[in-house]
């Protein structure tokens, strides 16, 4: 990568599983990669160190991205490697708590709100003044991880989780369109079960064996499709969401 600098892209909740993998393929793009992370500083830094290992450019940043605060203090320190932010991959989410909807806990709901979609919406209020050619910015990319479970409802028990997704592809297509003359394209990402620590559950498995392709995804095929969307290839794509589901 001799040299090569593409500006900097900011991943959230990019400890493991998705986030890792999105973080270190943007880092195989060129991109120097701010891996955020809010508890796993252990993984955030292996992660780090595999770039950095490789040739690229990366930096662990802790942040909360459902705290305001915290939010404010990560973009700030996103000019760590002296390059405009030109992406956000606003990957960092929570399952939220396993009932049915009779059981939900009110605490539970608010933290699964505040994390996945209050803190999607702080990240790109900041990205957008970064990266916005009407504040001085290169333009850049937006990519929202969303979720079949937005398109059909989701797994049983888990009805709040696929309500913050519904948001998210939303709020894609609202921001894609208040953004685009600002050089800012925003688009979304719809994995459906994807071989994490998040779908450890039986019942995934055996969902996942039922879909056309019978069988899950891996991280790695999300962050190609992450990755495609970040570049200057997909330089006419906003406000879409893309599925990577194996066609359910």
């Amino acid at each position: 990568m001799g040299g090569m600098t593409n500006g900097t892209v900011l991943v959230t909740g990019a400890s493991r599983g998705i986030g890792a993998a999105i973080a270190t393929r943007l880092a195989q793009d060129g991109y120097g990669v701010v891996v955020n992370y809010a508890q796993d500083a252990e993984g955030a830094t292996s992660v780090v160190r595999e770039i950095s290992q490789a040739g690229g450019r990366a930096a662990a940043v802790q942040a909360d991205v459902a705290d305001a605060g915290q939010v404010a203090a990560m973009f700030e320190k996103a000019g760590a490697f002296g390059e405009p932010l030109v992406g956000l991959v606003n990957n960092a989410g929570s399952i939220g708590q396993e009932a049915p909807m009779a059981d939900q806990r009110p605490d539970a709901l608010a933290r699964l709100v505040q994390t996945n979609v209050v803190g999607p919406a702080l990240c790109a209020k900041h990205a957008i003044r970064a990266m916005s050619t009407k504040h001085g910015g290169t333009g850049g990319s937006i990519v929202n991880l969303a979720s079949v479970a937005g398109h059909t409802g989701g797994l049983p028990h888990l009805v709040p989780y696929a309500a913050t997704k519904g948001a998210v592809i939303a709020m894609t297509k609202g921001l894609a369109s208040e953004v685009a003359e600002e050089g800012i394209r925003v688009n979304s990402v719809s994995p459906g079960i994807i071989d994490t620590e998040m779908s450890a559950r039986p019942s995934a498995r055996q969902i996942a064996e039922t879909s056309p392709m019978g069988r899950m995804g891996h991280p790695g095929e999300v962050a190609a499709a992450v990755s495609w969307l970040v570049s200057n290839n997909a330089s006419f794509v906003t406000g879409t969401d893309l599925t990577v589901s194996g066609g359910r």
